[in-house]
């Protein structure tokens, strides 16, 4: 029998833990939803396209730092991947001091609070734990549920991207003082 993965970081509602192999489907139907992905990629992926994607297989991260399985407390039921991740500079390396949030939560668990709540609890852990100075997002222009999660969890727009095809806020928040 496998035993249970250990839970990295709880709120009120959720745990945060490593992604198992049960998480598959879950997972998988995130990436195959038009309305989850019209934001984060633009298409929905193909079955065997997520399946590559699927981080069950990925090492744990040792430093803290990843997109951890999002599941409800009261009934274990997968909803998404959050977590706060190294940020890159545009050559590639690691900025020291700053990681990136990322909330995914899957389209029947939205207008439910839970992308807030998540990403209190990756913020909060960044600063007070992993002792970071800074936390970034990009959310895609349109997305305006993204929008004001990142505004009720203090995030501010620091520019704006203009690509191609897509545009992006770039967002930030910094430690507070003490």
């Amino acid at each position: 029998m496998e035993q249970a993965p250990t839970i990295f970081l709880e709120t009120g509602r959720l745990i945060f833990r490593r992604h198992v192999i049960t998480d598959m489907d879950d997972y998988c139907a995130m990436e195959m939803d038009a309305d989850v992905r019209r934001y984060v990629g633009g298409q929905p992926r193909k079955r065997e396209d997520a399946e590559k994607r699927f981080p069950g297989n990925a090492k744990s991260a040792t430093d803290g730092l990843g997109m951890w399985a999002t599941v409800l407390k009261n009934n274990n039921q997968y909803i998404g991947r959050c977590g706060i991740y190294q940020h890159f500079d545009s050559n590639g390396n690691p900025i020291p001091g700053e990681a990136a949030l990322g909330l995914y939560i899957a389209k029947d668990y939205w207008g439910k609070s839970y992308a807030t709540e998540a990403g209190q609890a990756f913020i909060q852990y960044g600063f007070e734990i992993l002792k970071l100075d800074r936390i970034v997002t990009m959310v895609q222009v349109g997305n305006e549920a993204s929008v004001r999660v990142m505004e009720k969890l203090g995030l501010k727009i620091v520019s704006t991207e203009v690509g191609q095809w897509r545009n992006f806020y770039h967002y930030l928040i910094e430690r507070p003082e003490r």
